[in-house]
C-alpha cells in the first residue's frame, strides 16, 4: 500500500502563512531561492454565519501554494505479495515495466532537486525487493529530501532496520487491512502477510523506527474497521490512515466490494467521533476528501473551530484530494501522474524536466481550477476544501472532473434550484 499525502513531513498547505503573503504582495522580490516553482491560487472558502441557509458570505481568503510537498515514487512494480486491491497490479514478475538503474534514479532525483525539495516516499510494488534501494534512499537524503519507505512488511528483517536507520529514512509504512490474520491474508493473497507485518512492526518498536499504518477497505473487511484501529493503536504506530478504496489496477477486478455510496458518511462519521476523542494516534481518512467537509459541517453545528491534531509528516489535514496540486507519483517508467490511484500521465521525466512537468502540464492545470470541475463538485461551496476525489471519479467515469461519485452531498446552489 503506497502512503498518502497527509503522511509525509513539511506538506501543510501553508493557509496564511505570513511569507506566502509577503511573496504574494511583493511580486518583485524574489531573494527566495526556487521562487517561480510557487503557482498561487486564492481560494475563496464559503463560511455560514446565519441559520438561514439562503444567507452566505465569502469570509476567507486563503493563498494556496501548488508546490510539489509529496511524491511517490514506485522504484518496481515487482512485488512479492499479490494483493486483491494492488493499483498496479503488482506480483512478483512483471513484464514490460522493468526497474530502472540506480543511474537513472539518481539523475531523476538530481532533476528534482533542481526545483523543490519534497518528501519522498520510495513504493512499488514491494520497494525491498531492490538491492540497491538503501543507495537510492540514502542519495535522496544527501540531496536534501524527506525519504520515507512503503513495503509490505514480509521482507523487514534486523539488518533492513540498521539499513533505515543508515539511509535517515524518516518514517516507514506499512498495511494492516484485517484485525486478525485470516482476514489480512485473504486482502494480500498470502498465508502469512499478517505474522510478516507484524514481525516487522516488532523490529520498528525494538529499533527506534517510526511507522504508521495504512488500512484499506472494502465490504470484505469493512467491519472490522473498529478492531483495527484498536490493534493499530495498540502497536505504537505514528498514524493510521483508513483508505477508501479507488478501484484502479486490480481494485478493477472488485467493484462489486466497494463500500457502497450509502455507507461513506456512515464510516466517516465513525472515523470524525473516534478522531475527536484520540489523543495519542494521529488518524486520517484518505482518498475521502468528503470528510474535510463532514468536520466542518461538524464544527459549525457545535459552534466550534475545525482543529486536528497534525504530527510532523503531515498536509495539516486543511484539504482532501491533493492530486496534481501538493502531491504526485512517478511511477517505474518515469511517467508523471496526479497521485498514486490516478493512471494518467502529465508527462514522462526522462524526456521532460520534472519542474516543466509540474508546472506546465495540462492535466496538472486542469485539477488546480476547481471552476472547471462539473456537476455537483463544481456547483459545491465546499470544493477548495475537498474537491472530490478526482482519482475515483476518472476510474468510474472516465472523466476526472466529474462529480465525485461517491458523494452524498447536495451543495447549496443545488437545493436553491442555481445553476
Amino acid at each position: 500500500m503506497m502512503p498518502g499525502g497527509d503522511e509525509c513531513d513539511d506538506l501543510a498547505l501553508y493557509f496564511h502563512r505570513k511569507d506566502s503573503y509577503h511573496f504574494a504582495t511583493n511580486l518583485g522580490d524574489n531573494g527566495s531561492p526556487g521562487w517561480t516553482s510557487k503557482i498561487f491560487l486564492v481560494l475563496s472558502v464559503v463560511t455560514y454565519m446565519h441559520n438561514d441557509v439562503n444567507h452566505f458570505t465569502f469570509t476567507l481568503e486563503q493563498l494556496m501554494e501548488f508546490e510539489p510537498k509529496w511524491i511517490a515514487w514506485e522504484i518496481t512494480r515487482r512485488c512479492n505479495l499479490k494483493c486483491v486491491h494492488c493499483r498496479s497490479s503488482s506480483e512478483i514478475e512483471i513484464t514490460g515495466h522493468p526497474d530502472f538503474s540506480l543511474e537513472e534514479g539518481k539523475r531523476i532525483m538530481d532533476d528534482i532537486a533542481q526545483y523543490a525539495s519534497p518528501v519522498l516516499v520510495l513504493s512499488g510494488g514491494e520497494p525491498l525487493l531492490r538491492d540497491d534501494v538503501f543507495e537510492i534512499a540514502r542519495y535522496g537524503t544527501d540531496k536534501g529530501f524527506r525519504m520515507c519507505l512503503a513495503t509490505n512488511g514480509t521482507l523487514v528483517t534486523d539488518k533492513t532496520c540498521k539499513e533505515i536507520k543508515a539511509a535517515d529514512i524518516k518514517m516507514v509504512s506499512l498495511s494492516l487491512d484485517g484485525a486478525k490474520a485470516a482476514t489480512h491474508d485473504n486482502f494480500r493473497n498470502q498465508q502469512g502477510a499478517f505474522e510478516g507485518t507484524m514481525n516487522a512492526i516488532d523490529l520498528f518498536r525494538r529499533h527506534d523506527i517510526p511507522f504508521l499504518v495504512n488500512s484499506s477497505f472494502t465490504v470484505r473487511n469493512r467491519k472490522e474497521i473498529p478492531d483495527i484501529y484498536k490493534l493499530v493503536k495498540s502497536l505504537g504506530a505514528t498514524a493510521w490512515y483508513m483508505f477508501m478504496i479507488v478501484p484502479t489496477g486490480r481494485g478493477e477486478d472488485i467493484m462489486d466490494e466497494l463500500i457502497p455510496r450509502e455507507m461513506y458518511d456512515e464510516i466517516l462519521e465513525w472515523h470524525y467521533q473516534v478522531e475527536k476523542e484520540e489523543n495519542e494516534l494521529l488518524m486520517r481518512p484518505t482518498c475521502a476528501p468528503h470528510y474535510y467537509r463532514i468536520i466542518r459541517e461538524k464544527a459549525k453545528q457545535a459552534g466550534e473551530k475545525v482543529v486536528r491534531r497534525n504530527l510532523k509528516f503531515s498536509t495539516g489535514g486543511s484539504k482532501g484530494c491533493l492530486a496534481g496540486q501538493l502531491i504526485c507519483l512517478i511511477d517505474v517508467d518515469g511517467e508523471v501522474q496526479p497521485c498514486s490511484y490516478f493512471p494518467k500521465s502529465a508527462g514522462n521525466v526522462k524526456t521532460t524536466s520534472f519542474k516543466d512537468i509540474w508546472e506546465k502540464s495540462e492535466l496538472f492545470l486542469q485539477l488546480r481550477d476547481f471552476k472547471g470541475y462539473k456537476d455537483s463538485c463544481g456547483k459545491c461551496e465546499y470544493v477548495s476544501v475537498c474537491g472530490g476525489c478526482r482519482a475515483r471519479s476518472y476510474s468510474m467515469t472516465g472523466d476526472f472532473l466529474a462529480q465525485e461519485p461517491f458523494c452524498n452531498y447536495v451543495p447549496l446552489k443545488m437545493k436553491n434550484g442555481q445553476s
